[in-house]
């Protein structure tokens, strides 16, 4: 009889009532379980495999590569970290997705934005959630493809869909007029209804070296501004901590 019931939630996808039905049925007999507890039992085994087989998915899908997490972060390296420290980790509480706030982290190489954008995109993906960790010329580049082969509206609902989008390292290239339009209308289709963390190594004021024009470049910042939080971290480059020369 077992057997057949096995059979029957494997029909069903029932992964985890599956693989531990044997031994849940002998357990309940040992603890006199009812049959509502012992069933109750085996709904939460699948459901925490569920679970836990969708934080895997979310994680891969991120394109992170490592997970990173707030308690390797420095923060007695340099002031300006020590100053945003309860900002910084309440980052990590993720209540800014759903107020759709938006999340920009400004400041030199090596300061420490891209591993905190990371940090919360990891954190993220441990809550379900979908993100995706880009740089900025990999989604330009991505995008001019994806209009290129006539495929422009399906790559942008990618970008759009994400409950959280990175955008990494924005001001090391000029993104040209393509590439600007193109970003303009990646946060346009985000603005206020999903969060995006943006890194970058300029401040606003010098946002027109890399769009297109000025005016593209100041609609790019009113809309990442308004409901968003900015972080200014300051210092050397933590890389280069060790170095004596």
């Amino acid at each position: 009889m077992i057997a057949e019931v096995i059979e029957k939630c494997r029909q069903l996808r029932l992964k985890a009532c599956c693989e531990h039905l044997p031994q849940i049925i002998e357990m309940a007999a040992q603890k006199n379980w009812a049959p509502l507890q012992t069933i109750a039992h085996l709904f939460d085994l699948e459901i925490e495999l569920r679970w836990q087989n969708k934080i895997a998915a979310c994680y891969k899908k991120s394109k992170l590569t490592e997970k990173p997490t707030i308690d390797q972060f420095d923060f007695k390296y340099h002031p300006s970290r020590k100053k945003q420290k309860n900002k910084i980790v309440d980052l990590t509480t993720l209540q800014f997705l759903h107020d759709h706030q938006d999340i920009i982290l400004i400041g030199n190489p090596g300061v420490g934005k891209t591993f905190l954008a990371k940090c919360i995109a990891y954190a993220a993906t441990q809550a379900g959630k979908k993100v995706l960790f880009t740089t900025a010329m990999d989604m330009i580049n991505q995008l001019i493809a994806a209009d290129a082969d006539h495929s422009l509206l399906k790559k942008l609902h990618y970008y759009q869909s994400q409950d959280l989008l990175v955008i990494d390292e924005i001001g090391y290239l000029p993104l040209g007029q393509q590439g600007s339009n193109l970003f303009f209308q990646v946060i346009s289709q985000r603005h206020e209804k999903r969060s995006s963390i943006i890194t970058t190594n300029l401040p606003f004021a010098n946002w027109g070296k890399i769009f297109d024009s000025t005016s593209v470049a100041t609609a790019i910042a009113d809309r990442l501004v308004y409901n968003s939080q900015v972080l200014i971290l300051e210092g050397s480059s933590y890389r280069k901590r060790n170095n004596t020369g």
